[in-house]
């Protein structure tokens, strides 16, 4: 098994399985930010827009490959605790194909209802011709996107860390590349933009199979890409389903309540939905942060958990934690300090540029409570308490944020909309904390 789930000194093996985890999301959202920079330059608010409501479209896609990316990396992790190698590369095989044979059927269904996503996305008659623009070329390129997320947590779960780092750094980096010729050279506008990043994750899905076939030569057992390993049984994919699903439903119902909060924005006109999706890029910088963070450790766990080592798997989730409150409470400093310099990045209008970096500082509040909120996500799936995992994202994405929408827009219009973030992820860490002290408890005994 790869030493970096051996390391016995905490602190360390955070450092080593988080970072480049880390690093990858990084990458992500320097592309996000890439897009809308480029996107921006075209001086069209409506444009901006569109790019805002496709986004949640655009992580649904990516959340379908978490049902066996990251189920799959749960099982996985789990069974090399357990040094179950063999039954390990057979979950993986399978993993792989059944992300291409899904990806595949989104395509078809996302090209056939184009108009009514676009249209259920929030799109309005300014902005629905940009947004179909885009989601042509994301739905095109589904197959590629789905697995490309998938591999980056297949590949941390066997210990290839480095590798599935490449291949998230190289698909963003082209991207942003793809970014800059099809938007600022060409003139392509959000179809370009979709089409750098369908491109991008074209290009991390080539590296990724090309690294399974060099490993399976190597004699990998870990990594099997050939046809004659695929041989799923019942108890297999209920195992990855089953924890992948909640994994996925965070993302969707994410998704869900971003579409919700864009349709309650775009009431206030396409300026506030611009001036939004800068201020949620920007604060994305610490959400991605603490996903990667979160997710990359999530295998360490995992192994922990199946090889019977509970302090050490109690020791590293702390410690993780600690890391994400602190990380998050520097970003929420930053940005009260600095909202309206970063605004003016990407907007040359005085009154955006305003408006942005005021709903940038409400936002940012809720930033040291990701570090919990993700963690104890994380946590969950790792152990493959995929009930719990599902309460939590219940909680955050249906149960608290859209009904936090809806009264606070009633009290405190578009204010009250953009503040329902950090009020709802308050009260859910707590609940989160709560859940983490009764479930170690009973492990520890």
């Amino acid at each position: 098994m790869p030493s970096v789930f051996e390391e016995k000194n905490s602190s360390k093996a955070i450092m080593r399985v988080g970072l480049p985890a880390m690093l990858g999301q990084l990458t992500t959202l320097i592309y996000n930010l890439a897009d809308t920079f480029f996107v921006s330059l075209t001086k069209e608010p409506a444009m901006i827009a569109a790019v805002t409501l496709c986004a949640p479209i655009l992580l649904i896609i990516m959340s379908i490959a978490c049902v066996f990316g990251m189920g799959g990396s749960s099982v996985i992790a789990r069974l090399l605790g357990e040094e179950k190698e063999e039954d390990s590369g057979t979950t993986m095989n399978f993993c792989v194909y059944a992300m291409a044979i899904t990806g595949t059927a989104v395509l078809a269904l996302g090209l056939a209802f184009l108009q009514p996503l676009a249209k259920i996305s929030g799109a309005d008659a300014e902005n629905i011709a940009y947004t179909c623009d885009y989601l042509k070329w994301i739905f095109l390129g589904a197959p590629f996107i789905m697995m490309a997320n998938g591999f980056v947590h297949l590949f941390r779960s066997v210990g290839m860390i480095k590798e599935g780092t490449i291949g998230l750094v190289l698909g963003n980096g082209i991207n942003m590349v793809l970014d800059y010729v099809f938007i600022a050279v060409f003139r392509w506008g959000t179809a370009g933009a979709a089409l750098a990043t369908s491109l991008g994750f074209v290009c991390a899905t080539i590296y990724y199979v090309f690294c399974m076939i060099l490993e399976g030569h190597k004699g990998n057992q870990l990594v099997p890409l050939a046809l004659k390993r695929f041989s799923p049984n019942g108890a297999m994919i209920r195992n990855v389903v089953s924890i992948g699903i909640p994994g996925a439903l965070i993302t969707v119902l994410m998704s869900v309540s971003n579409i919700v909060l864009n349709n309650y924005i775009s009431i206030y006109g396409s300026d506030a939905v611009a001036s939004y999706g800068i201020a949620c890029k920007l604060d994305m910088i610490p959400i991605l942060l603490s996903v990667g963070l979160s997710q990359g450790v999530a295998p360490l766990v995992g192994y922990c958990y199946g090889g019977n080592e509970k302090k050490r798997m109690s020791d590293i989730v702390k410690r993780t934690t600690l890391y994400g409150v602190l990380m998050g409470g520097a970003f929420t400093a930053i940005f009260v300090l600095f909202g309206k310099p970063l605004a003016s990045i990407f907007l040359q209008d005085d009154a955006l540029i305003e408006q942005t970096g005021y709903f940038l500082k409400i936002l940012c509040l809720s930033a040291p409570m990701l570090g919990i909120i993700n963690m104890m996500t994380s946590y969950f799936q790792a152990l493959g308490k995929a009930v719990k995992s599902l309460i939590i994202t219940l909680l955050r994405n249906a149960v608290l944020f859209i009904p936090g929408v809806m009264i606070l827009n009633h009290f405190w219009k578009l204010n009250g909309v953009i503040a329902a973030q950090p009020v709802v992820e308050t009260a859910l860490a707590v609940i989160c904390i709560l859940m983490y002290i009764i479930d170690v408890k009973s492990i520890l005994r």
